[in-house]
């Protein structure tokens, strides 16, 4: 060994024995058998920057996704395990808050990395053989990758506004989440069938269940908060192909008349055909369009790409006239905040849910949907077997692999301000009718 390689050496053993000591407290961890002390002076000997890259760090963040679904009979055991470990991080005095001087990303070198890299330690998303240092390294950036995506935000490694917020909620306030979302999930814990969609309205995304494992996970955009989704335990029991989208009769009046008065060609545009009490098709040009009140026609829009629920709506029995369909805005998915809709769910990858609902309704395979849906034709299915649809509202649960998973309380109802996150900060609440956000444009 060089002289100037062993001093490196000794100086990183009286660095990491100055931040162990300095914050032996705050890195404790569940489950953890050996002190954080021994753990950072064992750990292997690496340089500010590591050249010796693992690529299993790239991969941390695909490794929270589980094919356990949030549901069921091991739902309440697993939130009881992360309960334990939360409690253990809670008595030995939680995590560190992050307080950067910059935005953190790969690259960066700043005082405030040996926080995140603590706080990291803690919640488990960073192994400890990492060792100390104010370096933004490969390490720290898959462990924050793997942090954001337990949080349903973008796995991108960058500690920007959201994912800090995330990171300084409190231990304690994240222990007290998951002991209401037990309740929660208690109450969901029982036969719920071989097949079910469950609908988690915080996580904004759909799991279809099978024997108790994750057939397919579906991103969704939901209710906003002064239009919520209804959690409801329901069935499924229609899809219709190629749908018709008739406008409510308030958005007749508010918006539609308005905008043919600026434009008259807006119905032809959007294929919205007016239809009288016998059924029979009106034109729009012999329509008096500054009359005092709007005509008492149907204002029904024909199936079509631009139709407002595009190819597919999903039918389960509700009161509140909720569904859930496709929609030509596929750029709503790639949002992070995804509560934006009147109460209507909207699906990605709507297709591959509606194969998965029809396999047992004879007739329906992949090919004559996609057949069906090329023709435009309003074509509505009926299941053979309804199955059951549960819309619920979890924002912490955990898999059998401990990773434990948290999302913003959008609808205020986990009883703590700051676990709302703000992360509709900013975005402006419209205001409507209950259809309101299917109006084309």
């Amino acid at each position: 060994m060089s002289k100037k390689i062993g001093t490196e050496a000794i100086s990183r053993r009286s660095l990491l024995r100055s931040a162990v000591s300095a914050g032996a407290a705050a890195l404790a961890a569940p489950a953890l058998a050996q002190s954080a002390l021994d753990d950072l002076i064992n750990a292997p000997r690496r340089g500010t920057w590591d050249d010796q890259f693992d690529a299993k760090v790239s991969r941390s963040a695909v490794s929270v996704v589980s094919n356990n679904p949030v549901l069921g009979p091991s739902g309440p055991a697993n939130i009881q395990q992360a309960i334990m470990d939360y409690q253990m991080i809670v008595s030995n005095g939680g995590w560190p808050q992050v307080n950067p001087g910059q935005t953190l990303r790969i690259g960066a070198v700043d005082p405030a990395v040996q926080q995140l890299r603590q706080r990291l330690m803690i919640s488990g998303d960073l192994d400890r053989s990492a060792g100390m240092s104010n370096a933004f390294d490969s390490y720290v950036d898959g462990s924050v990758k793997r942090f954001q995506a337990r949080h349903g935000l973008p796995a991108d490694g960058v500690m920007g506004e959201y994912t800090l917020k995330a990171m300084n909620i409190p231990a304690d306030t994240r222990l007290r989440q998951l002991e209401t979302n037990l309740v929660r999930l208690q109450s969901m814990s029982g036969d719920l069938g071989p097949r079910y969609v469950m609908v988690n309205i915080p996580a904004a995304y759909i799991e279809a269940v099978e024997n108790d494992r994750v057939a397919l996970r579906n991103s969704a955009v939901v209710g906003r908060i002064d239009r919520p989704t209804h959690a409801i335990n329901s069935k499924i029991y229609e899809v219709i192909l190629n749908p018709y989208w008739t406008a409510p009769r308030s958005i007749v009046e508010k918006d539609i008349v308005p905008l043919m008065r600026k434009d008259p060609t807006y119905l032809t545009r959007n294929n919205i055909r007016l239809i009288d009490g016998r059924g029979q098709e009106v034109a729009p040009e012999t329509v008096d369009w500054f009359a005092p009140k709007a005509p008492n026609l149907m204002f029904r829009q024909d199936p079509g790409k631009i139709n407002a629920m595009a190819s597919t709506k999903i039918n389960f029995h509700n009161p509140n006239n909720e569904y859930m369909h496709d929609t030509p805005q596929q750029g709503l998915f790639n949002k992070l905040m995804r509560f934006e809709s009147s109460g209507c769910i909207r699906v990605q990858n709507v297709r591959d849910l509606i194969t998965w609902l029809l396999r047992d309704t004879p007739g329906w395979s992949r090919q004559e949907i996609e057949r069906v849906i090329s023709t435009r034709q309003n074509n509505p299915i009926k299941l053979a077997q309804e199955v059951p649809v549960y819309i619920v509202y979890v924002t912490a649960w955990s898999a059998t692999d401990r990773v434990v998973q948290f999302r913003d309380d959008i609808y205020q109802r986990d009883g703590n301000q700051e676990l709302a996150l703000q992360t509709t900060t900013g975005i402006e609440q419209p205001a409507g009718s209950v259809e309101e956000d299917f109006l084309p444009q």
